[in-house]
C-alpha cells in the first residue's frame, strides 16, 4: 500500500460538500457533470479516503481559492468555499 511520511492533497470540486453529505462530479469540456453511477461515486470517495489516510507524519489539504463562475467555470467559489468550511468544521487547522 501507499505510505508517505508527509503528503499534500489538493481537494478538487469533484467531491463537494452539500447539506446532505457529499456530491460527485467530473469536469468534462467546459462544465462539471454530475456522476450518477453509484460505483463511480464509491470510487471517488474511496480515492479521497485513501489519500487522506496515507500520510504518517502529517498531511496538508490544499483547497484552491474559487473565482467568479464567469472567469473559470471549473473553479466556482461556491464549490471551494463549502469544502473549506466543512474541513474547518471538522477541526482541520488553517495555515
Amino acid at each position: 500500500g501507499l505510505e508517505l511520511d508527509y503528503g499534500i492533497l489538493a481537494w478538487a470540486a469533484e467531491l463537494r460538500r452539500t447539506e446532505g453529505g457529499f456530491d460527485f462530479y467530473k469536469f468534462r469540456g467546459t462544465r462539471w457533470n454530475h456522476i450518477n453511477i453509484p460505483q463511480r461515486q464509491r470510487y471517488l470517495i474511496n480515492a479521497y479516503r485513501v489519500l487522506l489516510t496515507r500520510a504518517r507524519q502529517g498531511l496538508v489539504v490544499f483547497v484552491p481559492r474559487g473565482v467568479v463562475r464567469d472567469e473559470d467555470p471549473s473553479r466556482d467559489s461556491v464549490y471551494y468555499d463549502s469544502i473549506a468550511a466543512y474541513l474547518l468544521e471538522c477541526g482541520i487547522q488553517e495555515i
